[in-house]
């Protein structure tokens, strides 16, 4: 365990990204507060990783969990496909999360896809992505608009570690316009929409989950935080 203390410290990767604070305008490392927050209520520490370093191994000792956190498409050349017009990608951030999420796995550590977080474990283990659900699912209902979560109903698999953490059904906000299209290797599908999109997948025997809503945006409900603190408490 990389901590000595009883609150695990959870690793959150984080954006580069255009930003405008006090009187500067500059390349910065953002996150949305409301990750850390939900880390702080499960009884974590979050600590930003920004996707500056190839230090993959080192990383992933320092922190006793890891959470993928939602962002930009995955770069479609990685799954052997060509960029759809709709999708806008960050290719520094996919080397960093796929190393990084590799050398947590080898680790053992916990690790928690988010959004985008699911679709980088997926495409590191040889899946594939929709690129745009309004012309493959023929629905808006995932992305409404710019800046407006979807509210979708996730129907969960009976027997998984997601349906022991949430129960049978849950509901959740969604703001993406891809989805996982073929699972990557070993990952399984354990939730979804009602249109039948993938909304969680995981690998059994391990706590490699994914999610493609967004948990963080109920500050009210940090069950699957809970869940991640605890595996990693499991581990020391």
């Amino acid at each position: 365990m990389a901590s000595s203390d009883s609150e695990p410290v959870i690793g959150l990767t984080s954006y580069l990204e255009p930003a405008k604070f006090g009187v500067w305008e500059t390349e910065a490392v953002l996150l949305h507060r409301v990750y850390v927050d939900c880390v702080v209520a499960a009884g974590g520490i979050p600590v930003l990783l920004p996707p500056v370093s190839a230090g993959y191994e080192r990383l992933a000792s320092t922190v006793d969990a890891l959470v993928l956190t939602g962002g930009a498409d995955v770069e479609p050349g990685r799954y052997g496909h060509e960029p759809h017009p709709a999708t806008y990608v960050r290719p520094e951030r996919d080397a960093f999360e796929l190393g990084l999420f590799e050398a947590a796995r080898k680790a053992g550590k916990p690790v928690l896809g988010v959004c985008r977080g699911l679709q980088v474990m997926s495409v590191a283990l040889g899946g594939t992505i929709a690129q745009h659900l309004p012309e493959t699912a023929g629905t808006t209902e995932h992305q409404p608009a710019p800046a407006v979560f979807g509210a979708t109903t996730i129907s969960l698999k009976d027997g998984s570690r997601a349906a022991a953490i949430l129960g049978p059904e849950t509901k959740g906000h969604c703001y993406h316009h891809q989805a996982v299209d073929r699972l990557g290797g070993g990952l399984e599908a354990v939730g979804w929409a009602a249109d039948g999109t993938i909304e969680a997948a995981e690998i059994p025997g391990e706590f490699t989950l994914g999610v493609q809503w967004h948990p963080e945006q109920d500050s009210a409900d940090v069950r699957l935080f809970q869940a991640l603190v605890e595996a990693s408490k499991e581990r020391e």
